[in-house]
């Protein structure tokens, strides 16, 4: 009985949202091709050059127009894999889409206004708000990572050295893992946040023709939540949970981003990575495949567990509106649905062996005995002295 509470099947949650038109479709007069039915979660694409064709209907988990509220995309969406990654799950939320369909908007948003704030900053509040409430022994030790792949180099966004490229290791105890990533322990979210928006100017960013300020990277900030609790055995146990948070580097054609040179170099390598990402998607999904490609890239290596393994995963695939990026949204919608069909197998991760924080808590014990054995030789050594005198 206990093993079913342990592990959970379930698929890959998949949840679709349009932004509005931007200030160039508006004045290009663009024509809206997508219709967004949030009761009946359906994303319907009309193609306007070629009226006789019919439109193509896609049903998903949770659906999202263009007036849709950041708050309300978390609560939907995120809140529940922050919640189960409190209780020790393995989480995963990533953005999907076209470059400049609102992926980093959705992820990050404007940090500075509350209203606006993406998921990633209203799950910092949520992860600290939860441990505020936290009652009796219960004790928590929260830290985070940032890295980039870029160019399909592993960078470390809080690194000291910005040149360094960082492996990626195996261990059948840890699974895979960045060897020398750093993990800073953090006390608040505003400590989290300070620490993002740190690994953030650190990041490859550079304009294309669709988006001025476009991610040219694949960015993971991990938060490792360990929580140590006294059991019904008088026992402290504990639990760690992590989540990634992932912000995809827009998936793009080349010819209508105006790529050249070092822009088209990257192009190739985040679509070289993307196409990867569908691969694995693909064989996980027909039931046939004996050989899943999870190496074929450093993000599919990465996201390993949250594809198929140990993890409850989110994905949030993003779109614009208008004609003119038709066939990129239909490309979207079509990755996007396969994706709902992953079954993956999360389990609580009891007693971990690499849990920071029972090292802790030793070293703890371990300074409170020394200070009392320290007193007891105090008191003896006086006492010695007085008979002495």
């Amino acid at each position: 009985m206990a093993s079913n509470k342990q592990e959970v099947s379930d698929k890959v949650k998949v949840v679709v949202r349009c932004r509005p038109f931007n200030q160039k479709e508006k004045m290009m007069c663009h024509k809206q091709v997508v219709m967004v039915d949030e009761i009946r979660g359906t994303i319907t694409v009309n193609k306007l050059e070629n009226p006789h064709e019919p439109p193509k209907t896609f049903t998903f988990d949770t659906v999202f127009g263009p007036d849709s509220k950041q708050l309300d995309v978390y609560n939907l969406t995120a809140r529940p894999i922050i919640n189960s990654v409190l209780e020790g799950y393995n989480g995963t939320i990533f953005a999907y889409g076209q470059t400049g369909t609102g992926k980093t908007f959705t992820m990050e948003g404007v940090r500075a206004v509350p209203e606006l704030r993406g998921i990633i900053p209203n799950s910092f509040a949520h992860v600290f708000g939860h441990i505020a409430k936290a009652e009796g022994d219960t004790r928590f030790l929260v830290r985070v990572s940032y890295l980039e792949i870029y160019n399909e180099e592993v960078r470390d966004l809080l690194g000291k050295d910005q040149m360094q490229r960082l492996e990626v290791k195996e261990r059948p105890d840890v699974g895979v893992y960045i060897k020398d990533l750093s993990g800073y322990v953090v006390n608040n979210a505003d400590d989290m946040d300070r620490i993002m928006t740190m690994g953030h100017k650190n990041r490859s960013v550079g304009a294309t023709n669709m988006n001025e300020h476009s991610s040219r990277s694949h960015a993971i900030f991990t938060i490792t939540i360990e929580c140590s609790e006294k059991g019904v055995d008088g026992n402290q146990h504990v639990r760690m949970g992590k989540l990634h948070l992932v912000d995809l580097a827009g998936s793009e054609r080349q010819g209508k981003t105006g790529a050249t040179g070092q822009r088209l170099k990257e192009a190739t390598k985040i679509n070289l990575s993307l196409s990867t990402l569908g691969n694995v998607i693909s064989a996980l999904v027909d039931g046939k495949s004996t050989h899943v490609p999870y190496r074929n890239s450093k993000l599919t290596r990465l996201l390993q567990d949250s594809l198929g393994g140990n993890s409850k995963t989110m994905m949030c695939a993003n779109i614009g509106p208008a004609d003119y990026n038709y066939d990129e949204t239909i490309s979207t919608l079509r990755y996007a649905n396969r994706a709902k069909n992953i079954k993956n197998k999360a389990r609580i991760n009891e007693d971990p062996k690499d849990a920071l924080l029972r090292q802790f808590q030793k070293e703890i014990e371990e300074l409170k005995k020394k200070l009392e054995e320290g007193e007891e030789e105090v008191i003896s050594t006086s006492v010695v002295l007085a008979r002495a005198s």
